[in-house]
């Protein structure tokens, strides 16, 4: 069917018109003209101006002069010349028509971009059916939606995208790690080495020294760039799925949900509460709808849209209420915000809390390492000094005092555990592509380490602890109780079209009757639920949708707990119909519907009974839905403007009862598993919901939430109560039913008054206050708003429950890996300090040179980090109590292994160092020139360095399990770290056989190297010995810091006494972080978390 032509102008695309005439004051040479789009396949042809000639007869008078041997070059555009034609002068081309003209499209992206502007110009197009027109859209239909019609589109008005900014090369990532002041020194003494080796003893020889240097350090900066460019590739492919949003649209008449990138000009998009609107757009048709546009205008107020006065919608903002259709007119780099997001590129480089811990630990052990290292580099300068002949100093003599230096340097190297950083991103970016498999999207780095501090879970019930497919299973209709779904043969058919009526027209879902095949309804779960039903009572969704026009609407919101429509039927009467929640509906009704088409009164027995069904329909885990409906009076009816409904809403009062509807909505499987789960790791779980608090109880029961000394409240009486009381029944609260955001918002404000680290779910709007106020705020994926998914730090991809306790597992996980490097690393850099101090002192040479050095270095950062910090999370994470934040990186089990090894460690190698010769038997003292040191000498170094080695090999080991005697367990599932052990064992076999001078080592027969080995395997029995030695509860260092620990029984005040206390409290695994001053009796014991308001009570 052709399309009609607008009442406005339609523009042709080439004519010649005054720069002053854009727009609306384009008069009669706009007016007069009109292009209808073709009907042939592929793009329309568009009309051109008088001045254009035909390509195509252009093209034949030049045919003959082609070479037959060559292939005509193909013309970059229908209007554009093949190569043989004549060039014009210039200022005679011919025009070249835009896309959107060639489409067929008779508006251009810049006319439509002036009419918020000047909204009179839209007038001039005919208003929004006539943009409708020029944009070969049909309001009620949408557009075709074919893949070529599609491409048309994309073609004309660009694609619904912005640019993103590039990521970082690889090279970039190699510069950033040359930027490391030490490496830079290193790199300096390596030159220096290079020069004076070479000057002294030939390039032959002299360059092993320097080489070596500068061989570990261009393999430390590729190692750290590769793994820094891998990691933020991974945080680029996380970034990119937080992008991902479908949209409902309407193409074709069928309604269905897109990618936004997918959005094209045309396109009919329903846009409901909590949305973000994709694209700029014109509003259709829309019901008491509220945007927030503060994101563009800096507005704070939400602004009405109306498609009359108001009906401009801006890509970016948010929907706070109402629904509506908006046909899109801009998409991509044509609207404002697609201009804005091109120059903005997301910030990976968010710190976390433990990152930051981490960094100040890294200082910390940086500056010891510092000192450690001017230490032995004054102690080798005072013996050589001492020893050094100046009248024959010459060029070997200062070779030494740059190899001294280099230890110094390398020390510094080897202290700094630049590992730390590296190994929270590793663990990080690890964790959050597990919880992506696991179905949880990190949108907050912080939020991951969080969750294993998790103490209490806030959850909603419909869709995360149920399985949101929600189906009608019993009803009570016109007074009778009946399980069949079918019509009453005694209804009369008033009473039938009123069911009819109210199921269809109070509703913001669709039903799609396609030519073959079963209807097809969207919605909501609760909505499809009652389309469906009302399917199979018989209505017909699209006929009473056309024949009851609508004057009013208001929407459904978790406060008001209900929704309203008023419609004109055929017949010419005005009715209002209401949906809600049971027992809310059931209020405001004063009569019931009879089969006949009577309105019987609710006397109070009838009332009871009513009451008495929709408990027991709760008892059985279903929601329940009441349906009510009345006829408007002509006073009523004359109140229907859009003024009076904003300002008094749709009249509510004295409604007649239709039906009352019990939906089924089961518990997802796993759930009852996964709460237990939670339990036994010390996490209280509460359902917080809006439903019936039987229906909250019944299913809370099923989920293993509702304990047999647990209380179960209503939102109206947890409000009403005070501060204190609140906080006396927080603990034994397990389900808040008939909450509303407000409830919400204050149950999670009190738990984390209470030192909880709350964790809080949510779904809509009204729930981001709630999920922005919690220490982890979790949005759900299917059933989310963009609003509520903004507020987040998580959003769980399933909607399932069982999804988040994984998240709690990984969150656990990320601590725990930390600290099972800091372990390790604690130990290697401990050992490698003060070996090499002490050596130093006494002998005045360092066991372990700087290509050494820098070897270890490489183990214990990253590959160590890659070892350790990739740890899958074991079950046995889910039965111990929540980590607090304040819990110190280092615990007393982790002194306790460290101070073992390492002492173990030091003892070895100090007696291999000092007395190592005569143990051993080394007794070939033949030189060698290259190095100037005997070859037992370059012996028991190598022997020293490769025990060292492997005691790190070992202790890797080790570190897996802190607590665990049993360190092998699982030992074999962890690839990666078989990968890195294996790896390290291959290097340090061909350093030591084959590196020689270049690594001052040595090859080693087969019992110096079962020596190595043995002496490293000491480790695995030594910690497990370690283990069963006793440690202390209370840290380390308040032994230290006896101030910081003041018990809570020490806070006593006397009659009418005020006392300013400051210090932290510890109850269980709550923190107090400081107390507030009160008055108490005398004797009172008492505290106070720092957030609650202080009182003279």
């Amino acid at each position: 069917m052709p399309l009609q032509r607008a009442e406005g102008p339609v523009f042709k695309p080439h004519a010649k018109r005054d720069p002053s005439q854009q727009g609306p004051d384009v008069k009669k040479s706009a007016l007069q003209q009109n292009v209808k789009p073709s009907r042939q396949e592929g793009p329309p042809q568009s009309p051109v101006s008088q001045n254009a000639r035909d390509p195509s007869k252009k093209d034949t008078k030049k045919e003959h002069r082609q070479d037959p041997g060559k292939e005509p070059k193909k013309p970059k555009h229908p209007d554009a010349k093949h190569p043989g034609a004549k060039k014009k002068k210039p200022g005679t081309e011919e025009r070249v028509a835009p896309p959107w003209s060639l489409a067929g499209f008779t508006i251009s992206p810049e006319e439509i971009a002036r009419f918020e502007a000047n909204p009179e110009s839209l007038k001039a197009y005919g208003g929004i059916k006539g943009v409708a027109v020029c944009l070969r859209v049909d309001p009620s239909k949408g557009i075709d939606g074919s893949p070529n019609d599609i491409q048309l589109r994309t073609d004309a008005f660009g694609p619904n995208t912005y640019p993103v900014k590039k990521p970082k090369i690889f090279l970039a990532y190699v510069w950033e790690a040359l930027q490391d002041e030490t490496l830079l020194i290193l790199i300096c003494c390596a030159i220096v080495s290079l020069v004076v080796g070479m000057t002294t003893e030939g390039v032959s020889i002299g360059w092993y020294d320097g080489g070596g240097i500068s061989f570990a350090v261009v393999l430390v900066i590729m190692v750290a760039s590769t793994s820094d460019y891998q990691q933020a590739q991974q945080f680029q492919q996380l970034s990119d799925q937080k992008r991902k949003i479908s949209i409902n649209v309407t193409r074709g008449s069928r309604r269905m949900k897109v990618s936004i990138f997918d959005l094209v000009v045309g396109d009919i998009v329903q846009l409901n509460i909590g949305d973000q609107i994709p694209a700029d757009g014109l509003l259709i048709e829309g019901h008491s709808l509220l945007v927030d546009e503060s994101s563009m205008t800096g507005e704070s107020d939400p602004m009405p849209k109306d498609e009359d006065e108001h009906p401009f919608m801006l890509s970016g903002c948010k929907i706070m209420d109402g629904f509506g259709d908006m046909m899109v007119t801009a998409v991509g780099m044509s609207t404002e915000w697609g201009k804005l997001m091109a120059t903005i590129s997301e910030d990976n480089d968010e710190e976390t809390p433990l990152q930051e811990r981490l960094n100040d630990l890294a200082t910390t052990i940086g500056k010891i390492g510092v000192g450690f290292a001017v230490l032995v580099f004054i102690v080798l300068i005072c013996r050589f000094l001492a020893t050094v002949d100046f009248k024959n100093f010459n060029g070997t003599d200062g070779k030494t005092i740059v190899d001294y230096f280099a230890i110094a340097v390398t020390i510094v190297v080897v202290a700094v555990p630049e590992g730390l950083p590296l190994a929270v991103t590793l663990t990080l970016a690890y964790s959050m592509a597990k919880m992506m498999d696991d179905r949880a999207l990190v949108r907050h780095l912080s939020a991951c380490e969080t969750m294993g501090s998790a103490t209490a879970i806030c959850s909603d019930k419909t869709g995360t602890l149920t399985m949101n497919m929600m189906t009608v299973v019993t009803n009570w209709v016109c007074g009778r109780l009946r399980k069949s779904i079918e019509i009453d043969p005694e209804f009369v058919p008033f009473v039938t079209q009123t069911i009819f009526q109210s199921v269809c027209m109070n509703s913001n879902g669709n039903v799609h009757f396609p030519k073959n095949g079963p209807p097809e309804v969207t919605g909501s779960p609760t909505e499809q639920a009652v389309l469906t039903w009302g399917m199979k009572l018989g209505a017909r969704f699209d006929e009473i949708k056309k024949n009851c026009p609508v004057r009013g609407v208001e929407t459904f919101n978790s406060t008001k707990k209900k929704m309203g429509v008023c419609f004109t039927t055929p017949d010419g009467r005005t009715f209002v119909h209401w949906k809600g929640a049971a027992e809310i509906v059931l209020e405001f009704c004063s009569h019931s519907l009879a089969p006949d088409g009577s309105s019987v009164p609710l006397d109070p027995a009838t009332m009871d009974e009513l009451k008495l069904i929709i408990s027991s329909f709760a008892n059985s885990a279903l929601r329940t839905l009441c349906f009510a409906f009345r006829e408007l009076s002509p006073e009523e009816i004359a109140g229907l403007t859009p003024e009076g409904i904003k300002a008094n809403g749709l009249p509510d009062s004295n409604l007649v009862c239709i039906a009352i509807v019990g939906i089924k909505d089961p518990c997802r499987p796993g759930v009852p598993e996964a709460v237990a789960r939670c339990q036994a790791a010390g996490i209280k779980v509460r359902m917080v919901t809006g439903d019936n608090i039987q229906t909250a109880k019944a299913i809370a029961a099923e989920c293993g939430i509702l304990t047999p000394h647990g209380v179960a409240i209503e939102g109206k009486d947890f409000r009403v109560m005070t501060v204190q009381e609140q906080y006396d029944l927080l603990p034994n609260v397990d389900v808040m039913a008939r909450s509303s955001p407000t409830d919400k918002h204050t149950l999670v404000k009190r738990l984390l008054e209470m030192g909880e680290i709350v964790a809080v779910t949510g779904d809509g709007t009204n729930d981001a206050p709630a999920l922005h106020e919690a220490s982890i705020g979790l949005a759900m994926g299917i059933a989310g708003t963009e609003v509520a998914k903004e507020s987040s730090d998580i959003i769980i991809l399933d909607d399932n429950f069982a999804s988040i306790v994984k998240v709690v597992r990984w969150g656990r996980s990320i601590y725990v890996n930390i600290q099972k490097f800091i372990q390790f690393q604690t130990t290697v850099n401990g050992v490698a300090l003060l070996l090499n101090f002490v050596t130093a002192i006494a002998s005045g040479e360092a066991p372990l040179t700087a290509v050494q050095l820098l070897w270890v270095n490489l183990i214990m950062d990253t590959l160590g980090a890659l070892a350790l910090a990739t740890e899958a999370p074991t079950e046995n994470l889910m039965q111990r109590p929540p980590i607090p934040s304040t819990t110190p990186l280092i615990t007393n089990i982790m002194w306790r292994n460290i101070i073992g090894q390492a002492m173990y460690q030091l003892a070895m190698l100090l007696v291999l160092h000092f007395k190592g010769y005569s143990i051993l038997g080394l007794t070939d003292e033949t030189p060698n020139v290259k190095t100037g040191k005997t070859y037992r000498e370059e012996e028991l170094q190598t022997i020293i360095f490769n025990a060292f080695v492997f005691c790190q090999v070992f202790n890797e080991v080790n570190a897996r399990k802190p607590d665990s005697v049993n360190v092998f367990d699982g030992l074999l599932t962890n690839k990666l770290f078989m990968y890195v052990m294996f790896f390290t064992c291959g290097i340090q076999a061909l350093i030591v056989e084959f590196a020689g001078d270049f690594a001052s080592t040595v090859g080693l027969n087969w019992k110096m190297w079962l020596l190595c080995i043995v002496l490293g395997s000491v480790s695995w029995p030594l910690a497990a010995a370690v283990k069963y030695i006793p440690v202390p509860d209370a840290p380390f260092s308040t032994y230290f810091t006896p101030w910081n620990s003041v018990p809570e029984s020490h806070i006593l005040l006397g009659e009418g006494e005020t006392r300013i206390w400051w210090c932290p409290i510890s109850r269980g695994n709550q923190i107090f972080r400081s107390c507030h001053w009160w008055r108490n009796r005398p004797g009172a014991y008492a505290f106070l978390p720092e957030s609650v308001p202080s009182t003279s009570d």
